[in-house]
């Protein structure tokens, strides 16, 4: 008896030592329910197709709109009396940046006045003349030229006048500079008491509308061919790290600085709420896609554990399991899967690492 039971145990070794131990998927157990607590704080996302995407990342700044930057430059020369704002200050659209006292006004309020005086007269001739040719005392040689020195004098006066109105000329002999739109104070090049020269020819304040600011990207020679009009954009600064800006290229510089061997590319965004300073460092991420698609999910949704990628799929509170995935590459939030999920189905997004864990206890 005893020698048919070794020969039957050796074989039972045999078998159990030679048989593969094939890897399992942790799967939800018996009974495993979600508990209401856990169910309220979880986050889905359904796995979706989607085009592959690429991205890269350039450094750059922030820039100033170029189409709304104004250098202002004083139109008479003279001396400074007050300086209203300082630099950074934020100025609507008319409002008085400085007062300057000028001889020159003088002259342009001589030449308003005379201007007027000449068209009193010249109206007045006009009347004399059409009184003595009805009198027969002139001819009609007479009237018509009398009417040609008036249209002189309404024309001197309609110069004079709009000469008048650029300087912005008010009683006395004091100029005001304005702001001639709505923005900040960039650049500021005056101070009180300063004696101007009427033949200045540097700006006296930079006003720049910053509604809409530019990213300017520095593109490396290596790069060019990686960026293209109308991608998407991500800007971030070190000011507001965790904020993204939104945006698209819609200008690329085909010029090359020698110097850096870079060429630059512009994105315009909209920064209605101020966040965005000119002249910031920046960070500008930009996306292109392939014509090739494939099933996404979010990268936060994704569990790296032993070298190996997981996925909690969620079907209801009491059907939750583990999915092993094979990842053909992430781009920032997005991770794009080549194995292991169907279209359609739901990933948790949000404390599913608490969930892969009691899975796996």
């Amino acid at each position: 008896m005893k020698n048919y039971i070794i020969p039957v145990f050796l074989m039972l070794v045999f078998f159990s030592c030679s048989g593969k131990k094939e890897e399992t998927v942790p799967q939800a157990k018996k009974g495993f329910e979600l508990s209401n607590t856990m169910l309220k704080s979880i986050s889905l996302a359904k796995v979706e197709k989607q085009y592959i995407e690429d991205d890269y990342s350039f450094y750059g700044k922030i820039s100033a709109d170029k189409n709304s930057y104004i250098d202002v430059y004083p139109l008479v020369g003279g001396n400074v009396l007050s300086v209203n704002v300082e630099l950074g200050d934020y100025v609507k659209k008319g409002e008085v940046l400085a007062t300057i006292r000028s001889t020159e006004l003088a002259e342009i309020q001589k030449d308003v006045s005379d201007a007027k005086t000449d068209l009193v007269i010249a109206q007045n001739n006009v009347r004399v003349a059409k009184e003595m040719y009805e009198g027969r005392l002139n001819t009609e040689k007479d009237v018509l030229e009398a009417k040609s020195q008036l249209q002189k004098a309404r024309d001197q006066l309609q110069r004079a006048s709009a000469v008048s109105t650029v300087y912005n000329v008010r009683k006395g002999n004091i100029y005001s500079v304005v702001a001639p739109i709505s923005g900040y104070i960039v650049q500021k090049n005056i101070n009180k008491d300063m004696q101007l020269r009427s033949d200045r020819s540097d700006n006296i304040f930079d006003v720049a509308n910053t509604a809409n600011v530019w990213a300017i990207m520095n593109v490396n020679e290596s790069d060019i061919d990686k960026i293209s009009l109308g991608m998407k954009a991500e800007v971030s600064t070190l000011s507001y790290p965790d904020k993204i800006f939104h945006g698209k290229i819609d200008k690329i510089f085909k010029i090359i600085d020698p110097q850096t061997n870079a060429m630059q590319a512009r994105v315009v965004l909209d920064n209605a709420n101020g966040l965005l300073i000119p002249e910031s460092k920046a960070t500008i991420k930009v996306t292109s896609s392939e014509n090739n698609r494939a099933l996404t999910v979010p990268s936060n949704a994704v569990i790296f554990d032993d070298n190996r990628s997981f996925v909690v799929i969620f079907k209801s509170r009491t059907d939750v399991k583990i999915k092993e995935i094979k990842i053909l590459k992430q781009t920032g939030n997005t991770t794009y899967v080549s194995e292991g999920l169907s279209e359609g189905e739901q990933v948790i997004t949000n404390n599913q690492l608490l969930i892969y864990r009691s899975l796996n206890s």
